[in-house]
């Protein structure tokens, strides 16, 4: 009791943050931490938050590349962007092509996962082989798939045809060249997500399996109960990555639909780049990118984010 007591007047006259800086500060192992992280620390601000700070800045007036300032402008160019029909387009292609490839990798990885993740002979050899699509660079992935989708010579669009699937040429449809764009990336990315879950179902221990068993688990109760649990941060990490990656998309898009697909990377990047009109809306669109992918990491980190030993 007199212990509680005489820690109540502490938590009421809380040296608040200088005395957690003085605490920190005071030892000297943390200081000298500290002064070695601040190079790294000062690098980063430099490299990533001063860029994003002169977007935002931009994006709120009319200017033109290598003329600072300009006029101010307010919401203006946030008014134009979401007016564009070209950046609607850009935006739904990118949720659904995001939304659709991640459900597929996430679902094929784990079976991937789940398959090698058990003892056989040549398991490592069978891992190797997994992985080769990965090391494929995403151009020349593209332009392999473009050339299986072509009217003349792709082996894919013959069947599909033959198949009676489609009665036109896969690449002279939008959304026939998403379809592709999803399998392309599906096929060349599982990989990554599938190595991923493994590397988390391998730090699973047998001896609770071993206990589930004896206690007459059915392996359905065992992946749901268990593994699935278990493996959430595995899944946070793969689906965060994986979303981030994809809803940034830009090369495959024009690689394989020779510009005609458009994301919101393709869409900021001509505003930019090639249309210096429209230098200003680029940068808006920019933002809206940032601020978007910040949503989708703080979505993930909020729904599958393991909670720290003080909240539990």
């Amino acid at each position: 009791m007199a212990t509680s007591l005489q820690g109540a007047p502490e938590k009421k006259g809380g040296g608040g943050l200088g005395r957690i800086f003085r605490e920190e500060f005071r030892n000297p192992e943390r200081r000298t931490a500290y002064y070695m992280v601040l190079p790294a620390l000062v690098v980063i601000l430099a490299v990533a938050f001063y860029p994003i700070v002169v977007s935002v800045y931009n994006s709120f007036r009319l200017s033109l590349p290598g003329q600072p300032g300009g006029q101010w402008a307010g919401l203006q160019n946030y008014i134009y962007m979401f007016q564009d029909s070209a950046f609607q387009s850009a935006l739904v292609n990118s949720v659904v092509f995001t939304v659709v490839s991640v459900f597929f990798e996430f679902v094929i990885g784990l079976a991937i996962a789940l398959a090698i993740n058990r003892g056989f002979k040549g398991r490592g050899t069978v891992r190797a082989a997994i992985l080769v699509p990965w090391a494929f660079p995403i151009v020349i992935s593209a332009v392999m798939w473009r050339l299986m989708y072509q009217d003349q010579v792709g082996i894919i669009n013959y069947i599909v045809t033959t198949l009676g699937l489609i009665h036109q040429p896969i690449l002279t449809d939008n959304t026939t060249v998403m379809i592709g764009a999803i399998v392309s990336d599906v096929w060349k990315t599982t990989p990554f997500m599938a190595l991923l879950l493994l590397a988390g179902l391998q730090t699973i221990p047998g001896d609770v399996y071993e206990a589930a068993r004896v206690d007459g688990a059915s392996r359905m109760q065992q992946f749901f109960r268990i593994t699935l649990p278990l493996l959430k941060p595995a899944i946070l990490v793969a689906l965060l990555f994986r979303t981030l990656d994809s809803w940034r998309v830009c090369e495959l898009f024009w690689a394989m639909s020779d510009k005609q697909l458009e994301s919101l990377s393709t869409y900021t990047y001509k505003a930019v780049r090639d249309s210096q009109l429209l230098f200003s809306v680029g940068n808006a669109a920019a933002v809206i990118t940032f601020l978007t992918a910040l949503a989708i990491a703080l979505f993930f980190i909020k729904v599958l984010g393991m909670k720290t030993s003080t909240e539990e």
